[in-house]
């Protein structure tokens, strides 16, 4: 059953899917574009300007995507069907993507409670601030955050590029699923 087109069918991804896909989206493009930035001209007043949300909008995607994979299995029995060897391929790239979205903010907010620092997305005092560091919670972050956040990148991007395949060499509009 479809409720006006907010749940998922064989055929299409439901209005809340598609919303939390694109704004997921475009988050991720301008977490992108700021580590872009900064790694290609530094520290200026653009890239502080472009990063300077980099943290608050780290975490409401770690919470969008906790949300979007809650909402994603609640859906599973009604979501387009991916059938044979290019569909388990499509599962497979789809988790690995998840696993990113979900390892890099968290390996971040990791380091960030390591840090001693004090966190408040949004004006919530979601982490408070202390004296002390504690190393091995800083550790994983800073070794991995910035190459699974690039990685990422790539896999997304990999991502759009396979949808872009499948419509121009396979005549197979999976785009139109999400649109």
């Amino acid at each position: 059953m479809r409720v006006n087109g907010w749940l998922d069918t064989p055929q299409r991804y439901g209005r809340i899917s598609r919303a939390f896909h694109w704004l997921m989206a475009a988050l991720f493009a301008w977490q992108f574009a700021g580590a872009l930035l900064y790694v290609a001209i530094g520290d200026t007043a653009l890239t502080r300007f472009v990063g300077g949300s980099h943290f608050t909008l780290g975490f409401t995607l770690f919470v969008l995507v906790l949300l979007r994979g809650l909402w994603g299995l609640a859906n599973m029995a009604r979501r387009p069907p991916h059938p044979g060897r290019l569909g388990r391929a499509a599962v497979a790239g789809h988790a690995f993507i998840y696993l990113l979205m979900v390892l890099t903010p968290g390996l971040a907010l990791l380091r960030q409670y390591g840090s001693g620092k004090p966190f408040t997305p949004y004006g919530l005092p979601l982490m408070p601030g202390r004296d002390t560091k504690i190393a091995w919670m800083m550790a994983p972050g800073d070794l991995l955050h910035p190459w699974l956040g690039f990685t990422l990148m790539v896999v997304v991007l990999g991502h759009a590029a396979m949808a872009l395949i499948h419509r121009r060499v396979r005549q197979e509009n999976v785009l139109a699923r999400m649109a």
